[in-house]
């Protein structure tokens, strides 16, 4: 049984739906963290719908947040209960996106991904599981969980744009060429990547410039 997730949402601004990009936030936070993301991106992107879900669990380490799944080192959990917990947000994630497309009516390739952190992680887990690409992965500050998985489990390779800050003393920045490497070894042929230079755990003015770059050239946005 999926848990239905709650999510913030920003209209296009034409009126006229094209394309939709959902945020996937990182722990101990939500949906409105991200969603603020929706108004510079928004002008470059006017057809496009923004979606920002908060996370299927409440956070023990932020009582006011979310978290997709428990992490042992910061919560406590044990490893079988982090195992457990992205098995269950993976469902409930791709529920989510399978009812976004049928409610918008919208096509995978219609739709981006942008993940930051544990939501950088969801999406790096779920995205290569599904049966059809969406037009492509934005992965701010995270990192690829069970890599050792991946080439056995992948169903599609959809584009995946990894961005990392040099400063980062939360996800180490070695994350991002260790995900480039394990996405490249399973065959992926369009892996990206951006150093944010001097930024700690969080997403710079470039490395949004980047994302946006790579959104509208993947949507087809000229």
């Amino acid at each position: 049984m999926t848990r239905a997730l709650t999510a913030g949402r920003n209209e296009p601004l034409s009126g006229e739906l094209q394309s939709c990009v959902i945020f996937l936030h990182g722990y101990g936070a939500n949906g409105a963290d991200l969603l603020g993301l929706a108004d510079p991106l928004a002008e470059h992107m006017p057809d496009t719908l923004f979606l920002a879900p908060d996370a299927p669990e409440a956070c023990a380490g932020a009582p006011m947040g979310f978290q997709w799944f428990p992490i042992p080192w910061i919560d406590g959990s044990s490893e079988e209960a982090a195992a457990e917990g992205l098995r269950n947000a993976s469902a409930d994630l791709n529920a989510f996106l399978d009812g976004v497309m049928v409610d918008e009516d919208l096509l995978p390739e219609q739709v981006f991904v942008v993940g930051f952190s544990q939501g950088t992680m969801m999406g790096l887990h779920v995205l290569p599981r599904r049966e059809d690409p969406v037009a492509g992965l934005v992965a701010f500050s995270g990192r690829l969980l069970e890599p050792e998985l991946l080439a056995d489990e992948v169903q599609c390779k959809p584009p995946v744009l990894l961005i990392h800050g040099d400063q980062d003393d939360v996800v180490p920045p070695q994350s991002l060429p260790e995900a480039a490497k394990a996405l490249e070894e399973a065959g992926w042929s369009e892996v990206y990547a951006h150093i944010m230079k001097g930024t700690a755990h969080g997403i710079a003015p470039d490395g949004l410039q980047v994302a946006l770059a790579f959104m509208r050239d993947r949507l087809g946005m000229g």
